[in-house]
């Protein structure tokens, strides 16, 4: 059984003194990031200390779907709503996420990890390195296998470009291993992932990156 009120997230999980690390998360409207930040909050939630920022220009629907499935305490998710394109809250005026992330870690840190979610937007968008310290960028099958060749920002520089929804490759016609050849091309030796979050393990290629970013984080801090 999960547990998921405070005392499920002992102080010694978290680096004593050190912010937590920040995630961001990014990509076009409906390839699944409200439901990675929820498979990732149920993966890591029993070892880590984590809360959750969403992004909405004229709602709070996706912190909401977050507060339904009960991945994580209330009071560890915020929203924002933008008001405008998700671009300008997550790289140009960071304000508003920057201090829901900074009276979280007020509220109920110490904490581990901070994931910020971006509203849906196009293969442009890009977080802020004020506001995020690494970015994961999700496209899907859905969208067609010549995503990764169209390139853009999200892309061809996220920190992880991961590939949702791989177990409706065979019912869209889209040929995966075409677009990891695409993605390889965009994007050198930066990795790709795909994940199928409706089978079992399938957020575990990016809950895999995560625990090793935050070792790689923790130890800088050191």
């Amino acid at each position: 059984m999960h547990l998921h009120h405070s005392d499920a997230f002992p102080e010694r999980h978290s680096s004593a003194g050190h912010r937590a690390l920040r995630i961001g998360l990014g990509g076009p409207v409906g390839t699944g990031k409200t439901a990675t930040v929820a498979a990732l909050c149920r993966a890591l939630r029993d070892e880590l200390s984590i809360a959750v920022v969403t992004n909405d220009i004229y709602t709070r629907e996706d912190a909401e779907f977050l507060l339904r499935e009960a991945v994580l305490p209330a009071e560890r998710i915020r929203a924002v709503e933008t008001g405008a394109c998700p671009h300008t809250a997550i790289r140009d005026d960071i304000s508003a996420n920057l201090e829901a992330v900074e009276d979280l870690e007020d509220l109920v840190g110490p904490l581990n990890l901070i994931f910020v979610e971006s509203g849906g937007d196009n293969l442009t968008a890009t977080f802020s390195k004020g506001l995020v310290d690494a970015q994961i960028f999700i496209i899907d099958v859905a969208g067609g296998d010549d995503i990764p060749r169209k390139g853009g920002p999200g892309v061809t520089t996220a920190d992880l470009l991961v590939i949702n929804k791989t177990d409706l490759a065979p019912y869209v016609g889209v040929d995966l291993e075409g677009m990891a050849r695409d993605a390889k091309a965009q994007r050198g030796d930066l990795p790709v992932v795909f994940t199928a979050l409706k089978t079992e393990g399938g957020i575990k290629p990016v809950s895999d990156w995560i625990r090793e970013r935050l070792t790689d984080w923790t130890a800088g801090l050191e």
